[in-house]
């Protein structure tokens, strides 16, 4: 994400900077840290779409699993109604019949989860990288009225 390496840069300028003698600061080129931060003002955006299809995509995962789910149980259905007429075929049909809507009732389970723990992680990810920019900026806008 070229958002982390904006932030990489902003870093560099403050560890690069020249140091105010007897003191804690430093000096940084106010037009070249302006320059990052219009950027990762104009890369911001971006990310926040990322992050609104990574929603979207998991409700389109979620729903083609349950599609998927429903062929299952469609099909299980058609094939429980062909073998009704021998006793022990159906009993067996019905018995692979929960056994398949178990399974596709995990795997939907488990894509959800999965799609929610992801996004969950990208939007924490994101939460953290806006805090510690927003911390950099208050601290230099802070520093800039000293």
């Amino acid at each position: 994400m070229e958002i982390f390496t904006l932030l990489e840069n902003l870093e560099e300028l403050l560890e690069t900077a020249g140091k105010v003698p007897f003191s804690t600061k430093v000096m940084i080129d106010a037009d070249e840290f302006k320059e990052v931060l219009e950027e990762i003002r104009r890369k911001l955006p971006d990310e926040l779409k990322q992050a609104k299809w990574v929603k979207e995509e998991r409700q389109r995962i979620l729903m083609d699993a349950q599609k998927e789910a429903d062929d299952i149980v469609r099909q299980t259905e058609t094939k429980i109604i062909s073998l009704v007429d021998d006793h022990e075929i159906t009993r067996q049909a019905l018995a692979q019949k929960e056994e398949i809507l178990q399974s596709a009732d995990k795997v939907a389970r488990e894509i959800s989860n999965g799609t929610r723990e992801y996004a969950d992680a990208l939007l924490e990810r994101l939460e953290e990288i806006l805090n510690e920019t927003l911390g950099v900026i208050h601290n230099n806008r802070k520093e800039l009225k000293m």
